[in-house]
């Protein structure tokens, strides 16, 4: 007569979980696995979470912490947040200042990492690792690409897409002088067919003329034609800020190739 195989105890189950190469499970996983009842289950995660062994960046959600992470408290952003997507059944990509470094625009590490949803969600604070979410409309129409990380494959917007969502979404990325400072390091990546292919009026307006700005002027011609094409009228640099809205309250200048309305002082650090 065989014996009877008893379930693992909890450490022993994440153990056997990142021997297996996996790095994230569910609650409800967990409890199967343990023959435990929910309460149980909970209590002895709560144990393995003080300890430092596992985290739980949402709920329901947790991920195996090995070693080299146990000082972050968490496991990096990137290799959680496509398992925890996918268990979500949430479409997302990751934008912003987090595309732009992965494309190698690493001028300033991005203190959170920067993810897009169709809806609105709650940011992420596991350990010291900071998730913020933004919401894009028409999120499946913008251009992404695959990643692979240590635990998995990771989306994020083209170099194309990640410049437009920069001047979109300016106020999340630190501000048009910031921004200029990463699109010039970004530049490099950026294909001008594919940019015109992604840009929309007036984002495109406003990216032309900050990529200008930063010293990537060969990047830009399709991206004219367009605006030339298409602008019907003309629009302001700084989305919020009034047309006269500059440094002395003076008339802003209008640039004719972007149809803009300069009404912000704009220093890239390039």
């Amino acid at each position: 007569m065989q014996p009877v195989k008893r379930p693992p105890n909890t450490r022993q189950y994440i153990e056997n979980l990142a021997a297996a190469g996996r790095y994230h499970f569910g609650s409800k996983e967990a409890r199967a696995a343990l023959g435990v009842s929910a309460a149980a289950a909970r209590v002895a995660l709560n144990r393995l979470a003080r300890q430092g062994s596992i985290a739980s960046p949402a709920r329901g959600f947790y991920v195996v912490v090995p070693p080299e992470y146990r000082s972050l408290g968490c496991l990096p952003a990137e290799q959680f947040i496509p398992a925890l997507m996918k268990s979500l059944h949430l479409p997302y990509y990751a934008g912003l200042l987090t595309a732009a470094q992965y494309h190698g625009a690493a001028h300033q590490r991005p203190q959170e990492f920067q993810v897009f949803l169709e809806k609105r969600r709650r940011p992420i604070a596991c350990g010291r690792v900071r998730v913020a979410f933004m919401i894009r409309k028409r999120l499946p129409q913008v251009p992404i690409q695959s990643l692979n990380t240590p635990r998995g494959t990771l989306l994020l917007s083209t170099p194309e897409a990640t410049a437009v969502d920069l001047v979109g979404y300016q106020h999340q990325a630190g501000g048009l002088d910031h921004v200029a400072t990463v699109l010039s390091e970004l530049a490099e990546r950026i294909d001008p067919a594919k940019l015109v292919a992604t840009a929309a009026i007036p984002w495109a307006q406003r990216l032309g003329y900050l990529l200008e700005r930063a010293g990537a002027a060969e990047k830009v011609g399709p991206l004219k034609d367009y605006v030339r094409a298409n602008a019907r009228e003309s629009a302001p640099l700084l989305p919020k800020a009034s047309k006269r809205s500059g440094a002395r309250r003076r008339k802003p200048q209008r640039n004719e190739d972007w149809k803009l309305f300069i009404n912000a002082e704009v220093e890239s650090g390039q």
